[in-house]
């Protein structure tokens, strides 16, 4: 029965607000690509955002290591060594795969080789975030570490966001500490520890989720930006 508890509870807060912020920011991107454009998706996964590129001419690439569904990638390969020519695509996205980048210098200075001049590239990367897809997890990003990066590999950058304001980084906070709050008799030592902190926990847990859904639904009407910090960043930059 705590386990179904624990299930539904988990299903309390069924959407992510940095998810819709990014689609939005990625819907932006794409609208303002010219049909028949070359857009390059680097570190694609499962393709989520290919529908916004219809008007275009959609390539992708991963390396497809992690256990995970992909959506079948025009290259498999390493972003650092991708088998295209100099100067191929008009646009580029690097949606959430910095942090996966093990040499992340080396893949932008890659991406750059791609591009034609005056090309553009979006380039979004956590700030705060768990560990995910391991063992390949190797970096956060402060808006500084981004700019050094990227100017370094030779793009100019136009602008560095924040990708969700304060309220969607605290939905976030409450949403981890409400799914690993332990709960299960066999967490406790004490007797009486198992017997009172289940079923506080599971109470907790309840009020944690529903807090972070209402930090989530306050992130959609307003992007706070003016004290905390984001989630994840987000940069537009160019080659010239």
């Amino acid at each position: 029965m705590l386990r179904r508890i624990q299930q539904q509870l988990t299903k309390t807060v069924n959407f992510n607000s940095s998810r819709a912020r990014l689609y939005l920011v990625i819907a932006d991107f794409a609208s303002q690509i010219p049909l028949g454009a070359k857009v390059f998706d680097a570190g694609a996964g499962e393709a989520p955002y290919r529908a916004l590129f219809q008007h275009a001419q959609y390539h992708s690439a991963d390396f497809t290591k992690v256990d995970k569904l992909y959506a079948a990638p025009t290259y498999v390969c390493d972003l650092a060594a991708i088998p295209v020519l100099d100067e191929w695509y008009e646009y580029i996205l690097l949606t959430q795969v910095i942090e996966h980048l093990p040499e992340p210098l080396d893949v932008l200075i890659e991406l750059r080789r791609l591009l034609k001049p005056r090309g553009k590239i979006l380039i979004t990367g956590p700030l705060f975030y768990e560990e995910h897809e391991e063992p390949y997890d190797f970096y956060r990003y402060t808006q500084y570490g981004l700019r050094y990066l990227i100017e370094k590999a030779g793009f100019s950058i136009e602008r560095i966001d924040w990708l969700e304001g304060f309220y969607g980084t605290i939905g976030y906070q409450l949403n981890r500490i409400g799914r690993y709050l332990p709960w299960t008799p066999h967490n406790f030592q004490q007797t009486w520890e198992r017997i009172f902190f289940p079923p506080w926990m599971i109470g907790m847990k309840a009020l944690f989720f529903s807090l972070s859904m209402v930090f989530h639904r306050l992130e959609l009407r307003h992007k706070y930006t003016v004290a905390g910090y984001p989630k994840n960043y987000v940069v537009i930059a160019s080659k010239h």
